[in-house]
């Protein structure tokens, strides 16, 4: 009986090894697939969150966070400057229409089509698609991501043609320099 048990033991043991080598590839595509959800459902539908919240370490690259940092830091020293002016009334620089993606009035619903990982970057192919208009919307953008020390970060975004920018950290410092 005792050796049975020691038999199962060992099975039992050796079995949850095995899934352990299939694990990691499978939680990095579960870990990308969360940042992106987290970035869309978080940001993606209004840019309310950016000015009502701290932008947090565990979304975003060290990178990314400090541009990202500089545009919202511009857009709030520029609207007290309004507030503060002799024209209350003007409109100060604030971020319109959807940031995180091409399309200024945003999207109605995204799917993540592919996840392309290599070493220690990443690049998703995310469809959005807008169907408020007719006809319909649909692109593609590429959310680019680093895998850091702790975990998976997004590090910009890549537009697609229907935008006026390039890409995320181009547009936040176009923004900035607007701001000068």
């Amino acid at each position: 009986m005792k050796k049975l048990f020691l038999l199962l033991g060992i099975f039992l043991f050796l079995a949850s090894c095995k899934k352990n080598e299939v694990q990691p590839a499978l939680s990095q595509d579960t870990a990308i697939h969360e940042k992106i959800n987290e970035l869309y459902t978080e940001y993606g539908k209004s840019n309310e969150a950016i000015y009502n919240q701290p932008i947090p370490d565990s979304l975003f690259s060290p990178d990314l966070k400090k541009v990202l940092d500089k545009a919202i830091d511009a857009s709030k020293a520029d609207i007290e400057k309004v507030k503060k002016s002799d024209h209350p009334d003007e409109k100060p620089l604030i971020f319109e229409g959807a940031i995180f993606s091409s399309l200024y009035e945003g999207f109605t619903s995204y799917k993540i089509k592919s996840i392309k990982i290599q070493d220690k970057t990443a690049e998703a192919l995310v469809v959005f698609e807008y169907n408020m208009a007719s006809p319909k919307v649909i692109w593609m953008d590429t959310v680019h991501l680093i895998n850091t020390e702790k975990g998976w970060r997004i590090d910009n975004v890549t537009f697609d043609k229907i935008g006026n920018s390039k890409d995320l950290k181009a547009r936040l410092t176009e923004f900035v320099q607007s701001t000068k």
